[in-house]
């Protein structure tokens, strides 16, 4: 791994930052209090092959990895555009079908999430299970050669705008009576299947869904990979989410210390800017540090996963979304401090990610969660629960 990104990626920073910044945050803002899309956005960053930059040049994507889409979304971000559902869309979803569908679902799903014609939502959360994923109700049986699946999600991103949802789901195994998870590609107007709107304090052009699933009956090539094996699976999809989670908080970090740094150099209170206070520029410069902190871990986490280190990059990952999410929370709130009256004003674009910022410490898993996992896994403590 080397510290030094090559040409192609900072060509690769700038041009997806120049298109970020000519659209604005204004205009995510403008979008999303308007309870729209940023399809412009989505639509030209998917024609210029950046929303499928990870995923294989056969099916209509750029041959990259994780690496470079964690560029991506932090770019987008860092000129106040981001994007929540490319953690989902091509990270996921399109990281999990690439892996383990067959030929077909490839040549169906992976050249639409690469160049924006289709986009995909992604549903594991529950109301009774949150984190513990081994709780999941949602159950699939079979009926024929058909499948049938059952069930409720809840926070689930994006679904008004999606083609279809991921689901995370259950099937019960003949042999021992128990339920193993299973995945499956549910179309969003197969009969059986609603979703209702979850009225959130979040200015955002993705918004929140509960998921009904009654009795959606589904054909075989539903089911994504081995039933047996969803598991593996499953997770091989949750480790792109929290590189990608640790992207999109960085790119929010950035944008707020510029914006922040801006104004302390441009603003004169007694004759002088109050950039040139301690007080003022001493947290700046610490939330500068957590930020490039932040991002080198998210570097490691998606170079590991790049490399095949599933269970490294599981770690890296795990820390590169809490450190992102604790330097984004924090430079948010700084930065809105350093404004005064001004970081509420909706001219100053930074009102609108307290909430955004804040989300990261929550999910797609809790830092909580996060702490549980670093104390077992990683230092070899007892487990709490």
């Amino acid at each position: 791994m080397s510290f030094v990104e090559s040409d192609e990626r900072k060509a690769l920073r700038a041009a997806v930052f120049e298109l970020a910044t000519g659209y604005g945050h204004q205009y995510i803002a403008r979008k999303a209090r308007a309870g729209e899309h940023a399809d412009e956005l989505w639509a030209e960053a998917g024609k210029l092959g950046y929303l499928g930059v990870n995923l294989p040049e056969q099916y209509g994507g750029g041959g990259g990895g994780m690496a470079e889409l964690a560029t991506v979304l932090e770019e987008l971000g860092a000129g106040g555009c981001p994007l929540l559902m490319m953690v989902v869309s091509p990270a996921i979803c399109g990281t999990i079908i690439n892996r383990f569908g067959t030929e077909e679902q490839r040549s169906r799903w992976l050249p639409g999430l690469a160049d924006a014609s289709t986009i995909m939502a992604f549903a594991i959360t529950e109301p009774d299970a949150g984190s513990n994923s081994h709780r999941i109700t949602t159950t699939a049986r079979r009926d024929g050669d058909d499948w049938v699946l059952s069930g409720q999600k809840v926070f689930i991103s994006g679904v008004d705008w999606a083609d279809a949802v991921l689901v995370v789901s259950r099937t019960a195994d003949a042999k021992t009576g128990k339920l193993k998870p299973a995945l499956f590609i549910v179309p969003t107007d197969v009969p059986g299947f609603e979703y209702r709107p979850i009225e959130m304090d979040l200015v955002s052009v993705d918004r929140q869904f509960q998921v009904f699933l009654d009795e959606v009956r589904l054909p075989a090539e539903a089911l994504v990979g081995s039933e047996d094996a969803a598991l593996a699976q499953l997770f091989a999809g949750l480790n792109p989410e929290r590189i990608m989670a640790s992207a999109f908080a960085l790119g929010i970090a950035r944008y707020a210390l510029d914006k922040a740094v801006t104004y302390a150099n441009q603003r004169q209170v007694w004759g002088t800017a109050i950039g040139a206070h301690q007080g003022v520029s001493h947290p700046l410069a610490q939330l500068k540090i957590e930020i490039e902190l932040a991002k080198l871990m998210t570097q490691k986490a998606a170079y590991l996963y790049d490399m095949g280190d599933d269970f490294g990059a599981g770690e890296a990952a795990n820390m590169a979304k809490y450190a992102a999410a604790e330097a984004s929370a924090r430079t948010v709130d700084q930065a809105v401090q350093v404004h005064g009256g001004n970081g509420l004003a909706s001219e100053y674009g930074l009102g609108t990610l307290i909430a955004a910022s804040r989300v990261g410490r929550i999910a797609p898993v809790s830092r909580e969660m996060i702490l549980n996992f670093v104390a077992q896994n990683s230092l070899g403590l007892p487990k709490s629960y």
